[in-house]
């Protein structure tokens, strides 16, 4: 059965209106507002209190430089965390908990696709998210008055926590229509939030160390020795799926820095340009080197030509095949839980309730 745009809203304004009437989410919106205050304010007051100061010769001179893109890459990585917490709890229980009241099969017996059910309350566990990422854009305001981040920066990075949002409570609700208890499909959705977050990151340093080998080293010109070469470029694909890595490498490059002496430098203050070089780094082979003059560093057979590689010019993007895998994995996620709601069901597990 297809879905219908009036049977997606129905049901969605049904779930939104249930969700009001508990009263719980005013509990849960007023401790995230709380939390991020309390957070950018501390954030604020550190990296205030951590900007040097010198003598000019006659009088100590604070530096006024702006601490804007470091404010604004710390507090986006925060409010990614604070979300990947809650949207599990929003959808875990959406189809088990109805299922245990005796209220989803009302729902399944009326002219309501599987299709608008499983949409509709993905949409009213979405919005209730999404609602708390919107009490976060007075705070990414603040970081942007302290200058040296765009608008556009601001808008593309909410956008991606709002789309991940979206794929974290999809997962939830299809454990939740696989399992027969809330509390197992809750503890689950965690699990899975998890594997995303630091199990990537664990499985991609693990199998990195599968493709260790042992490598001639060359420094300089005369002296030789053993070294250990790792093959990132073969691993790199684990890390992409992870929500972390997605925001950080989707998020517009600020503007590069100038030294005294016109060179380009790499920015210091800017987290999330640091978490994206480091992992777009990872897509080359470790054995191509940064050349800046003949005292070089390589892993490679002795007498070789060194690979050299400008170090201002980054590598292809990494978002894209995250991102896209963490949008199908929800896209599949909908399936199952439509699947799972099609009525009339063959077989249903021990101490299903029907109505």
């Amino acid at each position: 059965m297809n879905a219908s745009l009036r049977g997606i809203r129905l049901v969605a304004a049904h779930e939104f209106r249930m969700r009001l009437r508990t009263g719980r989410w005013k509990w849960l919106l007023g401790g995230f507002t709380l939390t991020m205050l309390a957070f950018t304010w501390i954030l604020h007051a550190a990296l205030d209190s951590s900007r040097g100061s010198y003598y000019n010769g006659v009088t100590i001179v604070r530096d006024h430089s702006s601490i804007g893109p470091q404010m604004f890459g710390v507090l986006m990585l925060f409010v990614l965390g604070l979300m990947l917490i809650i949207s599990p709890a929003l959808t875990s229980q959406s189809v088990n908990g109805d299922r245990e009241r005796g209220t989803l099969a009302t729902l399944q017996v009326t002219l309501l696709s599987p299709a608008d059910i499983a949409i509709g309350k993905l949409l009213a566990g979405w919005s209730v998210g999404l609602v708390a990422l919107g009490l976060s854009v007075p705070f990414v305001v603040w970081s942007l008055i302290e200058g040296g981040v765009g608008v556009l920066s601001a808008l593309v990075t909410l956008a991606v926590v709002a789309l991940l949002i979206g794929v974290i409570c999809a997962l939830a609700q299809a454990l939740s229509a696989l399992t027969s208890r809330s509390i197992s499909s809750g503890m689950l959705s965690y699990v899975v939030t998890a594997a995303l977050a630091l199990g990537t990151v664990i499985v991609y340093f693990m199998a990195l160390s599968l493709t260790a080998e042992q490598r001639t080293a060359r420094v300089g010109a005369d002296y030789l020795s053993e070294g250990t070469l790792h093959h990132p470029e073969d691993v790199w694909w684990l890390l992409a799926p992870n929500p972390f890595v997605v925001l950080a490498d989707a998020a517009p490059a600020l503007p590069p820095l100038r030294a005294d002496n016109g060179a380009f430098v790499e920015r210091s203050d800017d987290p999330l340009g640091s978490l994206r070089r480091t992992v777009r780094d990872a897509t080359r082979p470790e054995d191509v080197v940064t050349c800046y003059n003949s005292g070089y560093t390589e892993l490679d057979p002795p007498g070789s030509v060194p690979s050299c590689r400008d170090p201002f010019v980054e590598p292809p993007p990494v978002w894209p095949w995250g991102l896209g895998f963490d949008v199908l994995l929800g896209v599949g996620a909908v399936t199952v839980t439509i699947r799972r709601l099609r009525t009339p069901a063959t077989r249903l597990g021990r101490g299903v309730r029907v109505a």
